[in-house]
């Protein structure tokens, strides 16, 4: 298996927080002690996000913990966003391994992170399940993507992972002001965030996959006797 051809994928990241992640990341990556490693970092993000859930539940009762899935939200940013680049700082990139690992934790993290929300009062459970839905599909079609294509695009419509964590913040810094928030006199606040974020990545989701079709079509175009090979079979 390890000598099969294989080429990395190409990283697009054009979101609205990038020209200052990047930098920061970098100057962080560069003062790592020696001890840290990547796949800690990465076990950092996941136990962050799985801590995050937890913390949503017990928040139904008693808002002190939204603090803590605030401090989870950064601790998560910092263990998901840190260690690829860690790795690349010190020229020890495993890029099939890196791509799977830090790509089926961030679906188990956001899974556990989407459930715990269901679980708290502050989003129904059918929002909460079709923001879940709404997440695997583009997760699906991004790394479907990332295979026909050799590029793989960590944001969508300028935004990424990282300004998805800014809004949870500061969606949860309202609630604490106001715990019974509305939008527009009829929705509950993260109601309407889910809702909002559902629709929004069913038009990316949408918008994605007729693009790339149409550009797989240009592509590799139908074999010019395609259509008389169908007729003579018939």
């Amino acid at each position: 298996m390890s000598n099969l051809r294989w080429k990395e994928a190409q990283r697009e990241q054009t979101s609205l927080l990038a020209p200052l992640e990047r930098p920061l990341l970098g100057w962080l990556a560069g003062r790592m002690p020696r001890w840290v490693v990547p796949d800690q970092l990465t076990m950092l993000g996941l136990g962050a996000m799985s801590a995050a859930a937890v913390f949503y539940w017990l928040s139904a009762t008693n808002l002190f913990w939204l603090h803590l899935v605030n401090l989870s939200m950064l601790l998560n940013w910092f263990g998901d966003s840190l260690d690829g680049s860690l790795a690349r700082y010190r020229k020890q990139t495993r890029p099939r391994y890196g791509f799977y690992v830090d790509h089926i934790t961030d679906a188990c993290g956001t899974l556990m992170l989407i459930l715990g929300l269901g679980a708290s009062s502050y989003m129904r459970s059918e929002i909460a399940a079709g923001l879940l839905i709404s997440y695997f599909m583009l997760s699906i079609n991004s790394y479907l993507a990332t295979h026909v294509f050799g590029t793989f695009q960590l944001s969508f419509w300028k935004f990424s992972p990282t300004e998805l964590r800014v809004v949870i913040v500061l969606g949860n810094l309202a609630l604490l002001v106001n715990p019974a928030a509305e939008v527009l006199g009829r929705w509950r606040l993260f109601d309407f965030g889910g809702a909002v974020a559902i629709a929004l990545m069913a038009a990316v989701f949408v918008a994605s996959v007729i693009e790339n079709t149409k550009r797989l079509y240009r592509m590799e175009p139908p074999p010019p006797n395609a259509e008389c090979g169908m007729r003579s079979a018939e």
